[in-house]
C-alpha cells in the first residue's frame, strides 16, 4: 500500500525556498562581480561604434588572464575602465567607468599626422571612425604595462590622446555584447583592421 502523499512543513518549504534565494543571489553577484557585467554608454565618444545610451555586457576574465599571463589586451579592443590617475586629479570620479579603443600596447610609437593614427610608422586602418582627427599628435611611445586607448569619435573624445597612458590594471573589462536596442541585440561586430594589427 502506498503511503498517502504529504506537504512538507511549511516551515521547512519556506527555509529551502529562502535558502535557495540566497544561494541564486550570491551566485548572480559573484557572476557580475567576476565574469560578465551590464554597462550602458554615457557619452558620444564611440560613436558611430556605439550610441547614446547603448546598453552593453562588460566581459571580465580575458584582462585579468592576460595580466596573470603577463600578455597584453589586443589592439582594436573596446575597453572600459577605471578612470586613470590623472582624470580623477582632474575631478573625475575614480568609481567612475569610461569606454575607449585600444590603439597602441607597451612598446608600440604613435602619432596623429594629417588627420591619421600612426603606429610604428605605418597608417592604422580603422573602419569604426568616421572623419579624420582635427588635431595632431606628437609622436609618443608606450610604455610598460600601459595601454594607448582613444574613442572612435576621436574629434570628441577625452582619450590618451590628451591625458596619455592607461594603466593595464585600471581595465575592468572588454565590451562583448550589445543587449539594447532589441534591433542591435548581439556581439559588437568589431571589424579587424585591414593591417592585421
Amino acid at each position: 500500500m502506498t503511503p498517502p502523499f504529504t506537504t512538507p512543513p511549511v516551515q521547512e518549504s519556506s527555509k529551502g525556498f529562502w535558502r535557495n534565494l540566497i544561494v541564486w543571489a550570491l551566485l548572480a553577484l559573484l557572476l557580475r562581480w567576476v565574469v560578465v557585467e551590464p554597462r550602458w554608454i554615457p557619452s558620444g565618444s564611440m560613436l558611430p561604434t556605439l550610441q547614446l545610451q547603448d546598453r552593453i555586457l562588460v566581459e571580465k576574465i580575458r584582462p585579468r588572464l592576460t595580466r596573470r599571463l603577463h600578455r597584453h589586451l589586443q589592439r582594436g579592443d573596446v575597453v572600459v575602465f577605471a578612470p586613470p590617475q590623472q582624470l580623477v586629479a582632474a575631478g573625475y570620479d575614480p568609481n567612475a567607468a569610461l569606454i575607449k579603443r585600444v590603439v597602441g600596447l607597451p612598446g608600440d610609437q604613435l602619432m596623429v599626422e594629417n588627420g591619421v593614427l600612426r603606429r610604428n610608422g605605418e597608417e592604422v586602418k580603422e573602419p569604426w571612425i568616421s572623419e579624420a582627427m582635427d588635431y595632431a599628435m606628437a609622436p609618443v611611445q608606450v610604455p610598460e604595462d600601459q595601454l594607448w586607448v582613444m574613442g572612435d569619435n576621436r574629434n570628441a573624445s577625452l582619450d590618451s590622446h590628451l591625458w596619455g597612458p592607461l594603466p593595464e590594471r585600471n581595465v575592468i573589462g572588454t565590451a562583448i555584447w550589445r543587449y539594447w536596442p532589441l534591433q542591435q541585440f548581439g556581439p559588437l561586430r568589431i571589424p579587424a583592421p585591414a593591417d592585421g594589427s
